[in-house]
């Protein structure tokens, strides 16, 4: 959708936005299949607009699940309009600062940040399923044991298969290990909980020192680089296997995949 007719649109919508000089600027960030944009009309006064796609549902749910975070005090953006016939959400500007720009900050900064984003999600975990069963059918599916196997075999596929170039026969033998269904029925034997799927430091925003969730329309019950083309997320991938072969190095029974692991061959697009 062009911006000129992104900004008649918010001066249709949006009374206060309707008289003067206004400015739509794209934000270039993130991976989703949604546009950003920041909608000014004086530097005291900014919304973000965001168009989703219209035929994926989960972005369907992003208005429903920030009014009920706002109602249970979890710190989430104020939506001033959506349509959703264009596919179009007007919400709360709370600034560029998300919680990953901190990163080079003394411990003493960060320390207070990452906790307060920690008690946002805390909060959330905590809610009764009494709370959120209301939220049933504007979420997407809840983790259940053939989710969770779903996801380990998006990880052979894409990690193992894309990335680093893994034969199939290879692939498909540490994908079969027993172990790995075990893992996923006992996920889904505990009891639910709501997850923030997305919950990272680019989704989330610091404004006046406290943490605010931006991205959360992917949240169920529980708990994309070469894909989506979105090259800037390889970056983590060294840091993620690292943290995934200490948490299975306690398992024996996944001892081949963590032997699989450490001799992965180097790969340019994952450094």
């Amino acid at each position: 959708m062009k911006t000129e007719l992104l900004l008649r649109q918010t001066r249709r919508r949006l009374p206060g936005f309707s008289e003067g000089q206004i400015e739509i600027s794209p934000i270039e960030k993130g991976g989703s299949d949604r546009r950003f944009y920041r909608v000014r009309c004086v530097p005291e006064q900014s919304l973000i607009l965001v168009k989703y796609n219209l035929e994926r549902a989960e972005n369907r749910h992003y208005v429903r699940i920030a009014e009920f975070l706002t109602e249970h005090g979890i710190a989430a953006p104020k939506v001033y309009f959506h349509d959703a016939e264009e596919g179009l959400i007007w919400i709360e500007d709370l600034g560029e600062n998300d919680l990953f720009s901190f990163r080079d900050e003394t411990w003493l900064v960060r320390g207070a940040l990452y906790r307060s984003a920690l008690d946002e999600i805390a909060t959330l975990h905590d809610l009764p399923e009494s709370e959120w069963a209301e939220l049933h059918g504007e979420m997407p599916p809840e983790f259940n044991a053939t989710l969770y196997r779903w996801e380990q075999n998006y990880f052979f596929e894409n990690c193992l298969g894309r990335i680093f170039g893994l034969n199939e026969g290879r692939i498909r033998e540490l994908a079969s290990l027993p172990a790995l269904q075990e893992i996923a029925d006992r996920l889904a034997a505990i009891p639910r909980v709501l997850v923030h799927r997305d919950f990272q430091s680019q989704n989330i925003i610091v404004r006046g020192g406290h943490a605010f969730f931006i991205d959360f329309q992917g949240m169920r019950p529980g708990f994309l680089g070469l894909v989506k083309g979105s090259q800037h997320f390889l970056a983590h991938v060294p840091a993620a296997l690292h943290s995934l072969r200490n948490l299975i190095a306690d398992i024996d029974l996944l001892e081949p995949l963590g032997v699989a692991l450490a001799c992965l061959p180097k790969n340019d697009r994952s450094n």
